[in-house]
């Protein structure tokens, strides 16, 4: 009888634990860095581009952080009036990960890598690369609310003059 009360009393007690650990794990949990989730489109008024016939004329950001990382997927318009489209999934480690574009439908050669490293946070740097050389950083600060963000932006362009934006991106 003391055995069975003991069983009796051990069940329900890992019962109670289970449903606890469980009740906890279906909650979704907010996950770090998720205030960078969302659609960002940049706000060209509030946004500078040196030199400024590199501004492009739309730009926006898909950014959805999952416990495997960030995925980025962009789409807009060029200065020259063509298409874009980028994707990649990369951790928050500063290692580097593959990255696919498109201009105007065709391969966009101008880079073939990305790495992302968290500052703090509310702070990214992230740095986009061509066959191993850095071509651009992007510093990039959000808001405290995470309703906005703004990168900016050093390096050389694809006819290998100077760059340096500030760029805008609103929720």
């Amino acid at each position: 009888m003391k055995l069975s009360r003991r069983v009796w009393i051990s069940t329900g007690i890992l019962s109670i634990v289970v449903l606890g650990v469980t009740t906890v794990l279906a909650q979704n949990p907010t996950l770090p860095n998720d205030h960078l989730t969302g659609l960002w489109r940049l706000n060209l008024a509030k946004s500078k581009f040196d030199p400024a016939d590199m501004a492009p004329k739309s730009d926006q950001a898909r950014v959805t952080v999952t416990t495997a990382g960030v995925k980025v997927q962009t789409d807009g318009v060029n200065a020259q009036g063509k298409p874009t489209h980028s994707e990649y999934m990369a951790k928050f480690d500063g290692k580097d990960y593959p990255w696919t574009g498109t201009v105007d439908g065709k391969p966009n050669t101008d880079q073939d890598a990305v790495s992302w490293k968290q500052i703090d946070d509310w702070t990214y740097d992230v740095t986009n690369k061509l066959k191993g050389k850095v071509t651009s950083t992007m510093h990039i600060v959000i808001s405290k609310d995470g309703k906005s963000g703004t990168g900016t932006v050093t390096g050389t362009g694809p006819q290998g003059q100077a760059v340096k934006h500030t760029a805008v991106y609103e929720k």
